[in-house]
């Protein structure tokens, strides 16, 4: 793939990734948290199921697997997103981003405990700086918010659901695990929207193109770009961009909400991203370099 196309889709889905934290709190003007997002991910999961039946993908027969799908959809977009709207109630939306992408360092400890996943030492690295700078970014703040709880569970229940892709959700493909997870857990939200909270919706101009963006732009559109990227380079290199997601989120939360900006979250936010950055990032051998230039030579 072009270079230059490359990198403009990854500015784009990070771009929508991390924007979604200034815009979902906008949203929360019109709607209560979780009914806000059930309205989303729903939606977006009937609009992706209803592709992916189309272009007849395998889909799950079993009981157990809908389990599984249920199960993922549940960590993922129930807790996880849940937890970050819960969590813009009362922190920024900088803040929320920074702790939720927390979530790859949270993977790195849970598949060595759980898993007995081996990782290389720069990854550990990787996890160290991640929480320097989740300290130094809580450091700001002497008094006790829910909001950082809620933050720091949306970046556990994320590696939970990460994990859980890897062991079970490679059995069908991408798009048909996305629209179902996303189906589920739009419908569990449904359910802890009556349960949990005093749901409501204003309908107004402004909440039906929040919903519209949250449901096309936000889910669709970054879900499509994302995984067309994994499939075109390398996963692990394409990963380690997910750090532009919580910079993105910082700078919306400056453009469309008016929040301030305080020196520990510029450091606390670049020693996570530098944490991301060592999880992520496959370095390449020397065998590898010297393969690259035997071919080229070999073309001339």
């Amino acid at each position: 793939m072009n270079r230059i196309v490359f990198f403009s889709l990854v500015i784009l889905t990070t771009f929508l990734m991390g924007s979604t934290f200034a815009i979902g709190k906008w949203g929360m003007v019109y709607a209560s948290p979780l009914l806000l997002i059930a309205s989303r991910f729903t939606l977006a999961g009937l609009i992706l199921a209803v592709f992916v039946k189309g272009t007849r993908k395998p889909h799950p027969i079993k009981r157990t697997d809908w389990g599984w799908m249920a199960a993922i959809g549940f960590f993922q977009t129930t807790c996880a997103m849940g937890f970050i709207f819960l969590a813009l109630r009362t922190v920024t939306a900088g803040e929320t981003a920074i702790l939720t992408f927390i979530n790859p360092l949270l993977v790195i400890v849970f598949g060595t405990v759980c898993l007995r996943v081996r990782y290389r030492l720069q990854q550990w690295v990787g996890v160290l700086f991640g929480f320097i700078g989740v300290f130094i970014t809580m450091g700001a703040h002497l008094e006790f918010r829910i909001g950082t709880v809620f933050g720091l569970l949306s970046a556990v229940t994320w590696a939970i659901a990460t994990l859980l892709m890897k062991t079970k959700g490679h059995r069908y493909d991408t798009w048909v695990v996305s629209a179902y997870q996303m189906l589920f857990g739009g419908l569990f939200l449904f359910l802890a929207s009556f349960l949990l909270e005093e749901p409501f919706f204003i309908i107004h101009t402004y909440s039906l193109l929040l919903i519209i963006w949250l449901t096309l732009a936000a889910s669709i559109v970054q879900f499509t770009v994302w995984f067309y990227l994994l499939k075109k380079g390398d996963p692990e290199r394409t990963s380690a961009f997910l750090f532009l997601a919580p910079f993105f989120s910082i700078l919306s939360g400056w453009l469309i909400l008016d929040e301030q900006l305080h020196w520990t979250i510029w450091v606390g936010g670049a020693a996570i991203f530098l944490g991301i950055f060592l999880v992520n990032w496959k370095l390449e051998s020397p065998g590898w370099w010297k393969s690259q230039r035997v071919a080229k030579d070999a073309g001339h």
